[in-house]
Order: structure tokens, then sequence, then C-alpha cells
């Protein structure tokens, strides 16, 4: 079997099981945290309940990796804002008490 045939029929398997994680989702990257943590936390769900084939199994779960590490960059970054907002004050008040 080629690996354009078993890309088919990866995608034949996940369509037949109401599963496909590359259509009528938007790019990881697009997403905002709470859409990712949302998909992220169904993504679980499905995969919690089981009777899933291994091929539809494996596509969630990728999925949920790239949606597990959209959100860990986007609470990365949000940190670094905070840190950076925290340290702006602290100069100011150091600046103010001189």
């Amino acid at each position: 079997m080629t690996d354009e045939e078993r890309e088919d029929s990866r995608e034949e398997a996940a369509a037949a099981n109401g599963v496909d994680p590359d259509s009528d989702h938007p790019d990881v990257a697009a997403l905002g945290y709470e859409q990712a943590r949302d998909e992220l936390a169904e993504v679980v769900r499905k995969l919690e309940a089981g009777g899933l084939s291994l091929e539809d199994s494996l596509a969630l779960w990728e999925r949920g990796e790239a949606l597990a590490n959209a959100c860990e960059r986007q609470l990365a970054g949000a940190r670094e804002r905070v840190d950076r907002a925290l340290a702006s004050v602290q100069e100011q008040d150091d600046s103010s008490a001189e």
C-alpha cells in the first residue's frame, strides 16, 4: 500500500466515524486560547469515550497535541506580557521614590 493509499484510507475511516482533524477546524495557529482550550477538551472527551479506530484515535491525539502546544504558547506569551507590565510598574515606583 502506498503512502497516498494509506492517507486516503485514513481519511475515509475518519469520515466514516465523524472524525476529521483537518477539515471543519480552523488552523490551530489561528485559534484564540479559549477556542483551542475548548476544542482540546472536546478531543479529550472523544478519546476518553473510546470506540474509535486506532487511526481515528491517533488523528485525534495528534490534533490534541497541536492544540495543547498552542495553548502553552499562548499562556507563555501572556506570562511574558504580565511580567513586562509588572516590571514597568516597578520601574515607575522606583523612579517616583527617588
